[in-house]
């Protein structure tokens, strides 16, 4: 092999979840659903003993205490509740590509924090006739939520988390892996309920 072929870099672009060069958007009567790629994800679950500790301190981290189940607190950067003593935060990657690490240096120890930015995949759906759409796709009552909810459900047999932000604004963490069946599971029912 020549020495010039050795030095070729090779084609190192990014893609989307869906495999595009760019995040994909669909409307549909009133409804807008988004791929949202720019959603740093890490897990934090209070170690054995550490739970006072690590609360605090994610309760610190985020800047409102930390969310107990079914619910979801912060802003720029939120903790959702996924069991006892665990939550997923999320942060905006532009800014904080690094979340995992900057809060494991906080916990010191006394939670396990793993980055999962490339295990899931995010969906925005945004506008009016949400409540219809989500009656299709999973029992969560969309009707009761008016900001600040999250749950753990099953959308087309995949394991996701639908998170409430407003009675117009609801976000989908799904699996990466199959984030191509998820995005037609929502834009299946959005099509079929509006």
């Amino acid at each position: 092999m020549s020495n010039s072929a050795s030095n070729v870099m090779p084609d190192m672009n990014p893609i989307t979840p869906l495999g595009g060069r760019t995040p994909r958007i669909d409307t549909h009567g009133g409804v807008t659903l988004t791929e949202n790629v720019d959603t740093a994800l890490t897990s934090f679950a209070a170690r054995l003993g550490q739970e006072a500790a690590a609360t605090k301190t994610l309760a610190s981290f985020v800047g409102t205490p930390a969310p107990g189940p079914g619910k979801m607190t912060g802003g720029e950067i939120a903790a959702i509740w996924m069991g006892p003593d665990q939550w997923m935060v999320t942060a905006p990657h532009s800014t904080h590509e690094d979340l995992a690490a900057r809060l494991a240096a906080k916990a010191k120890g006394t939670a396990s924090v793993t980055e999962q930015n490339d295990a899931w995949c995010r969906f925005d759906l945004t506008g009016q006739g949400l409540v219809a759409v989500f009656e299709l796709l999973c029992p969560v009552n969309l009707h009761a939520w008016t900001g600040g909810q999250a749950t753990r459900t099953s959308i087309d047999h995949l394991g996701c988390f639908v998170l409430c932000h407003g009675a117009e604004a609801v976000t989908v963490l799904g699996p990466r892996s199959s984030a191509g069946s998820l995005h037609h599971a929502l834009l299946t029912a959005m099509r079929a309920a509006l």
